[in-house]
């Protein structure tokens, strides 16, 4: 079997465009793939072009070798964009093996590990502070819609969710969008710290104990504040804090100085770049993400989580097809602690796919069909094409 095309489709997704790569074959056989962030696409599109030449003509099923092929070919710019790149191709050869051998694509790592996965509802009011048109009925104009937004978690079956500081109001906003409308200053000032602790404090007495609160505050305070977040919502027992950072001894360090659990890695691409963060154990719970350093990589960041007795959560604030892919992580490794979900988006997502996942009381189910157990409706791709 070899590989006769690639093709891309950069699909409307609301706030930014999801991206899909299809790789056909001679055998008849096509893989997909959900890949990227939604940020670039037109450089991941054109890198992914420039790719073609080097894969076309190759034997999709060798994926391992068609992957570390690609990464010799961009060893010196790896990471980012180039890793999203290879990922898109990765990720397609991976669903062409598994229908090519008639197994799901868990099955040629091992698995499966479990029969279902435990999933929070992600980005919970911090997606319609950012973009209202994802819920119009619930405008966030006050702490009542944000605590009106928390119950909504447990009434859908979910026992987990994860937010973003966020400011309600007529014009309501997430912490990303900036604290005052103005400014993205990287500090904890006393009223920042002041109201995160009071939206934690009304999701907490919406939903009470028995619903998992996460918080997400990405990059957008320096290690002290950091700490001073962390601190200031200890009393409100959370899943964890989730914090990116570039340096693995200012992360230990936040680690270090709250009670609170800390999960960080989100924005790593290989093995080595997650190396120094397990040495210095400066996260309770390790980020990898399959959309942007492919299936593979993901499965081996896992396994060397595994020899520093870390968990790992797969990160996936992407569509239905990222699910399968992420879900099939979690069913290949045996240390996995919860996986991100984004149940919200924009209403024609389910058109663009012949299945959707399954989650049934919190927990999404492991496809047992061949390959990522989902294909793309490609007429609904081009129908939906992101023209932004």
């Amino acid at each position: 079997m070899k590989i006769t095309d690639v093709e891309i489709f950069v699909v409307d997704g609301g706030r930014r465009p999801w991206l899909f790569s299809a790789v056909r074959t001679d055998a008849g056989i096509t893989g997909y793939g959900e890949f990227g962030s939604g940020v670039a696409s037109h450089a991941l599109v054109g890198l992914i072009e420039d790719f073609k030449p080097h894969v076309i003509g190759k034997d999709p099923e060798a994926v391992e070798k068609l992957y570390f092929d690609l990464y010799r070919l961009m060893r010196q710019a790896p990471g980012g964009l180039v890793n999203m790149g290879i990922a898109a191709i990765e990720l397609a050869c991976w669903d062409i093996k598994g229908k090519a051998m008639g197994v799901p694509v868990n099955n040629l790592l091992g698995g499966p590990y479990r029969d279902k996965q435990r999933v929070y509802w992600s980005h919970l009011a911090s997606a319609r502070a950012g973009d209202p048109t994802l819920a119009p009925d619930k405008p966030l104009k006050d702490w009542a819609a944000v605590a009106a937004a928390a119950q909504e978690v447990p009434a859908a079956g979910y026992t987990a969710f994860k937010t973003n500081i966020l400011w309600p109001g007529e014009t309501p906003r997430a912490i990303s969008q900036s604290r005052d409308g103005k400014s993205h200053d990287q500090r904890a000032d006393t009223d920042v710290v002041r109201h995160a602790t009071k939206q934690i404090e009304v999701m907490r007495d919406a939903v009470g104990d028995d619903v998992d609160i996460l918080l997400d505050i990405n990059y957008n305070f320096k290690t002290e504040g950091a700490i001073r977040v962390a601190r200031a919502l200890e009393p409100y027992n959370l899943f964890w804090i989730e914090h990116d950072n570039e340096d693995p001894e200012a992360l230990a360090q936040l680690k270090a100085s709250t009670s609170t659990l800390l999960c960080s890695g989100e924005q790593h691409f290989t093995m080595r770049e997650y190396l120094p963060y397990f040495e210095a154990h400066a996260m309770d719970t390790v980020k990898v993400d399959v959309q942007w350093q492919g299936f593979g990589v993901s499965k081996k960041v896992a396994d060397l989580a595994e020899t520093y007795e870390l968990n790992i959560a797969p990160h996936n604030p992407a569509s239905e097809l990222a699910s399968f892919q992420s879900v099939h992580l979690c069913a290949s490794v045996s240390n996995v602690r919860i996986m991100e979900s984004d149940p919200e988006g924009v209403p024609w997502r389910f058109e663009l796919f012949t299945e959707r996942p399954e989650v049934i009381d919190s927990y999404m189910m492991v496809p047992t069909t061949p390959g990522w157990g989902c294909d793309l409706n490609e007429d609904a791709l081009k129908k939906y094409a992101w023209n932004k």
